[in-house]
């Protein structure tokens, strides 16, 4: 309300008009994000109602412009990037070193958080079964589902580099596993996050016929 007192300084409100408050508006969300300037003017809209309804019925709402409204509307979401499977299963594949392609595995083929897979010890791993401590959702423990193979893969790698039960079996920074995932897609010429893997994950899950109450409690822990 300060840009608007010093912007409108002694103006009565009922003289304020639609262009008034395009130059306003242009003054005090330039170079914002589509959704501050939405709400900002919602905000703004939200005040003349506020005067006409409780101060002066018959003052009108400059805000109320069929222009300003479209002008100042929030922005489309950008649509969620769903990976196809034979996409991730090219970049797991492509994927050479055995701890990265571990890394892939798990958030690609049982919906784990990066940070999830990195916490990870072996004490943790229940033949199939993954428990995860702490998790995000604030319960105490939270558990995942590995595929057979995956299974297989991530214990002989345990095994062969002797890592204790109390140990993490990935013992690199959240930046680091990043880098890792980045630099899968690019073999491909994607640009990938760790939260695609997932998003996959729990998508071939839902389209191979799961239902989608186990997809959300069980597979996206939600």
């Amino acid at each position: 309300m300060g840009n608007f007192q010093n912007h409108f300084g002694e103006i009565e409100l009922s003289t304020i008009t639609s262009e008034d408050i395009l130059a306003f508006m242009s003054a005090v969300a330039d170079g914002t994000k589509q959704s501050t300037k939405k709400l900002r003017f919602t905000l703004l809209s939200a005040f003349f109602n506020y005067v006409k309804n409780s101060i002066d019925p018959e003052n009108k709402n400059p805000c109320d412009n069929p222009a300003l409204r479209k002008l100042f509307r929030a922005g489309k979401p950008a649509p969620f990037k769903i990976l196809e499977k034979d996409l991730v299963d090219e970049i797991i594949f492509r994927t050479r070193n055995t701890r990265n392609r571990l890394m892939l595995e798990l958030m690609a083929r049982s919906c784990m958080r990066v940070g999830e897979v990195l916490k990870l010890q072996p004490r943790d791993i229940e033949e199939r079964k993954v428990i995860i401590r702490d998790p995000k959702s604030g319960k105490e423990l939270e558990g995942a589902f590995l595929p057979q193979k995956v299974a297989d893969r991530l214990q002989k790698y345990i095994n062969d580099n002797g890592i204790k039960p109390e140990d993490r079996i990935f013992p690199v920074t959240y930046a680091a596993a990043r880098i890792v995932v980045k630099k899968a897609g690019n073999l491909v010429g994607i640009h990938l996050k760790p939260h695609d893997l997932r998003r996959h994950a729990a998508t071939y899950a839902s389209r191979s016929g799961t239902p989608i109450e186990i997809v959300s409690k069980i597979l996206l822990r939600h």
